[in-house]
C-alpha cells in the first residue's frame, strides 16, 4: 500500500465527484455512482442532454487520464472507495443502518472465515443479505482472495442507491461479487453458500404478513427486521455451514428474544458470541457483537462450550493477538 498514491487518487476523485455534483445538481452519493460508472466505462464521461457541459467534461477527462495512469490494486480501489464514501456520509448525514461497516470489523470477519475454512483449496461463497454499500462483503471477498482463497460473494439490498454504490465499487475493484436489488426477505434465486454474513439493519419490518412466515416473526406487532434477515440468510447456507452476524449485544434479552431462541433451537447452533469493543459505539444500548451460528447438518453439532469472548480493542495489537489465541484454542477444542 502506498498512502501517497491513494491520497493523490482520492483528491482527484473528490474533485471529479464535486464537479459532477454541481453539473448534474445531484447528491454526493449519486455523483459517486456516476463517477465510478465513468471510470468503469474506460474513463469516459457520460454526457446526456448536454450535461455535464463542455468545460466540466474537459476537466473530468483530464482527471480521469491521471487516475488511469495511477494503477491501483483491487483492495486499494476498495479502500479508496471507502474513504470517498466516508466523506460522502458526513456530507449527507446517513441514517445509522446506511453507514459503512468499518474495516476493523471487516478484517475480523475475514479472520473468522479463515479459521472456519482453513482449506484454501476449497472455494468459499459468501452471502450478505443486507449488503448496503457493500464494504463488509467486499472487504471479506477481496482479503480472502489476497489470502489465496477462491472467494466469491452475493449481496442483496432493497435500497437502490446503496446497491448501485456497492455494485460500482465492486466493478472498480474487479471483485467476484453479484448483487441483487430486492427485499432480502423475498425468495432468492441463488445457490447455497458456505457463509452468510451481515451487519444487519436494526429496526422493525413493516410487512407483518411476510414476517408471519418466519419463526423469528413476532406474534403481535411488527417483527425485528434483523431477526428475520438472519433467519432468512441461514436458509441459503449449506448444511453445516456458518453464519456471522453483527447484532445488538443484548439480542437474547429483548422483548422478541423468545422467537430468536425458538428458531436457534430448531434450525441452527449458536456456537459463539464475540462482543466488540465498547469504544466503537456511542451508547451502551448501541453496542454490538458478532454472532457465530452453524447450520444443522451431518458435520455439525452443538459445541460443548459456547464461545463467549470480548475484544477489548481493535486498535491494540496485543489485545487482538490475545483474542486470536482464545479463538484458536476454542476452535481446536470444539469444532
Amino acid at each position: 500500500m502506498f498512502p501517497e498514491k491513494i491520497e493523490q487518487v482520492f483528491t482527484l476523485n473528490v474533485e471529479a465527484i464535486q464537479l459532477l455534483q454541481n453539473a448534474l445538481d445531484t447528491s454526493f452519493l449519486d455523483a459517486y455512482i456516476e463517477n465510478a460508472e465513468n471510470l468503469i466505462d474506460n474513463h469516459q464521461v457520460r454526457v446526456i442532454d448536454g450535461q455535464p457541459d463542455k468545460q466540466t467534461t474537459q476537466r473530468l477527462m483530464e482527471i480521469y487520464q491521471q487516475i488511469k495512469e495511477t494503477h491501483l490494486e483491487p483492495e486499494e480501489w476498495r479502500k479508496l472507495s471507502q474513504l470517498l464514501l466516508l466523506k460522502g456520509s458526513k456530507e449527507e448525514h446517513l441514517q445509522p443502518n446506511h453507514q459503512l461497516t468499518p474495516d476493523s470489523i471487516g478484517y475480523l470477519f475475514v479472520y473468522l472465515i479463515e479459521q472456519l475454512f482453513p482449506d484454501k483449496k476449497e472455494p468459499v461463497a459468501l452471502l450478505d443479505i443486507a449488503s448496503g454499500m457493500g464494504n463488509l462483503l467486499l472487504t471479506s471477498v477481496l482479503n480472502l482472495q489476497l489470502a489465496e482463497y477462491e472467494a466469491s460473494g452475493i449481496g442483496v439490498d432493497i435500497d437502490e442507491t446503496l446497491l448501485s454504490i456497492a455494485a460500482s465499487t465492486s466493478e472498480l475493484a474487479e471483485a467476484k461479487v453479484q448483487f441483487f436489488h430486492q427485499d432480502g426477505l423475498q425468495d432468492l434465486l441463488i445457490e447455497p453458500v458456505d457463509v452468510a454474513m451481515s451487519d444487519l439493519p436494526i429496526g422493525y419490518y413493516p410487512n407483518d404478513q411476510k414476517a408471519a412466515e418466519f419463526l423469528t416473526g413476532a406474534k403481535e406487532g411488527h417483527s425485528y427486521a434483523h431477526h428475520l434477515l438472519m433467519e432468512q440468510a441461514m436458509k441459503y447456507v449449506k448444511e453445516s455451514g456458518f453464519g456471522l452476524f453483527l447484532l445488538p449485544t443484548n439480542f437474547l434479552e429483548t422483548e422478541q428474544s423468545a422467537y430468536v431462541k425458538k428458531w436457534i433451537t430448531s434450525q441452527v447452533y449458536l456456537q459463539g458470541i464475540i462482543q466488540l469493543p465498547d469504544d466503537l459505539f456511542k451508547t451502551k444500548d448501541s453496542r454490538k457483537s458478532i454472532i457465530l451460528l452453524q447450520k444443522k447438518g451431518e458435520d455439525a453439532k452443538q459445541v460443548d462450550e459456547v464461545l463467549l469472548a470480548k475484544v477489548a480493542s481493535l486498535k491494540d495489537t496485543e489485545t487482538i493477538k490475545e483474542f486470536f489465541k482464545q479463538f484458536e484454542n476454542w476452535k481446536n477444542k470444539n469444532l
